[in-house]
């Protein structure tokens, strides 16, 4: 069976809420999915962060997905679109935090200084709560993957567990402060 055909198979069971095919897709794309985002964008940690909410978005809505024709294409047009509005977005975060810090002292005010101290205890509140509710794996992956930067291998490697099972933990995890924060 060709790889088109196979990833064509895991894709119709994806849509049937198929988690096992969904990895399978995952790790059959992977590579050509990374060859891609590099040549989209030199941040080898943005297109891996890319690849995988990708493919963390196709497993949240899999109930809605369509059949597709040409996996591999679908994919790698939803990867450049994911990478264009990360870049917008870390663009725009940049501009917007260097336009904060020059003008910070000019524009705000005390009281707005202490609302935006009180927001961002709260947020750090709400998701210190949420953190609560993991398993201490589950805890530990997300400090190491999103608090630290480490990459799903180098979690792999320092955890001595398989890249598929980091990468299982912090889908699981993910989703459930999704659930918690809302």
């Amino acid at each position: 069976m060709s790889t088109a055909a196979t990833n064509n198979t895991y894709w119709e069971q994806v849509r049937h809420g198929d988690k096992q095919a969904l990895f399978a897709l995952y790790n059959n794309t992977y590579p050509h999915l990374l060859r891609f985002g590099l040549k989209l964008c030199g941040n080898d940690e943005l297109v891996k962060d890319c690849i995988t909410q990708l493919f963390l978005q196709l497993w949240g809505r899999w109930q809605q997905l369509k059949p597709v024709t040409n996996i591999q294409a679908y994919l790698f047009t939803a990867l450049k679109r994911h990478l264009i509005d990360q870049l917008a977005y870390q663009a725009r975060t940049h501009t917007a935090v260097s336009n904060w810090s020059e003008n910070e002292e000019n524009e705000l005010s005390y009281e707005e200084i202490i609302i935006r101290v009180q927001q961002d205890e709260e947020v750090r509140a709400r998701l210190h709560r949420a953190m609560q509710s993991l398993t201490p794996r589950q805890t530990e992956l997300i400090r190491l993957k999103f608090f630290e930067g480490l990459t799903y291998e180098q979690i792999a490697d320092r955890t001595s567990q398989t890249v598929k099972t980091a990468y299982n933990t912090i889908y699981d995890a993910v989703k459930t402060l999704r659930r918690l924060l809302k």
